[in-house]
């Protein structure tokens, strides 16, 4: 809609409500008047309840969820109210012109006692419900962000002159038909798949192994540590003999190490004084055999010189 319609529209709508408040301000002078107002709050009560539905009415356009469910009950309410009191002032003829004389409501005496709490609890309604509304109004933070039903919901409203033209699809290219495969492939198994991969990623480092993975070398017996001992000390001097080179040379513990070092010791000491015997004990015993055979030198000599 243009512009000047709307302005049109919201101008015939202010005059359309003010006609009718003119209509209802004179049924509820009346019955103010009726319920011992004087002139000035006779001629002041449309205005509050009245005035009231109209404020309640732009609260309902402006707010929402709560808020706005609750100034749709105060509109409701005070329409009903304003109803019911044109309602008794046309039903009773004796107060019509009576702007400032006290009168009955009603000839029932509940009746009347119900009309006039509702006539004169409106003003005290329209105090708090009218500050509790305008507290809300002056609080109430529009949502800019549509949300998406509301906008599809919009969309679908619209008439087929506003929605813009739709564009032409764009042609879907052709793609040519592919050769059929040679011949089929079989298709891997998981566990194949899986075992492949693992052979051709590489291992990554994992760092240091615990104690608990690493294989146990076998254990040996003690005379293969003493052979062992004794193939890798041949060559020593006999101050190189010492426990901790034995144990770095045959991998083994110090207690070890020191019980091969003692043995070896023993070893070399024995086979020295073996030597040193030997060495006193030949010359006296070539004697005895050269005593007992002559030709026993000259035989000696010619296997000496033949080895």
């Amino acid at each position: 809609m243009k512009h000047k319609g709307r302005v049109l529209l919201v101008a015939a709508l202010v005059a359309v409500v003010a006609l009718a408040f003119r209509v209802s301000w004179n049924a509820l002078r009346d019955i103010a008047g009726a319920v011992g107002a004087d002139g000035t709050a006779a001629t002041l009560y449309p205005f509050v309840v009245d005035g009231l539905m109209a404020l309640a009415l732009v609260a309902t356009l402006v707010l929402a969820g709560r808020d706005r469910r609750f100034a749709l009950r105060v509109l409701g309410a005070y329409t009903a109210a304003s109803l019911v009191l044109n309602y008794v002032h046309g039903l009773v003829p004796d107060l019509h012109g009576r702007s400032a004389d006290w009168g009955r409501l009603a000839d029932w005496d509940p009746a009347n006692w119900a009309l006039v709490l509702l006539a004169t609890s409106l003003p005290v309604g329209s105090i708090y419900f009218g500050s509790d509304l305008v507290a809300k109004v002056l609080h109430h933070r529009p949502t800019s962000v549509t949300k998406p039903q509301e906008s599809a919901q919009t969309s679908t409203e619209r008439s087929t002159c506003d929605l813009p033209e739709p564009s032409p699809a764009p042609p879907t290219p052709t793609t040519p038909a592919l050769p059929p495969p040679a011949e089929p492939v079989e298709p891997e198994t998981p566990v194949q798949s899986a075992a492949a991969a693992s052979a051709d990623r590489p291992r990554r480092a994992t760092g240091r192994l615990p104690q608990s993975a690493r294989t146990k070398p076998p254990s040996r017996t003690p005379e293969q540590l003493l052979s062992e001992a004794r193939s890798a000390t041949r060559t020593w001097a006999d101050s190189d003999l010492t426990a901790e080179a034995i144990r770095t040379t045959v991998r083994t513990s110090a207690a070890k190490a020191r019980e091969l070092r003692e043995t070896l010791r023993a070893e070399r000491a024995e086979g020295r004084a073996a030597e040193q015997r030997h060495q006193m004990e030949a010359p006296e015993t070539e004697a005895a055999f050269a005593g007992l055979a002559p030709g026993y030198a000259a035989d000696r000599g010619a296997l000496e010189v033949a080895a």
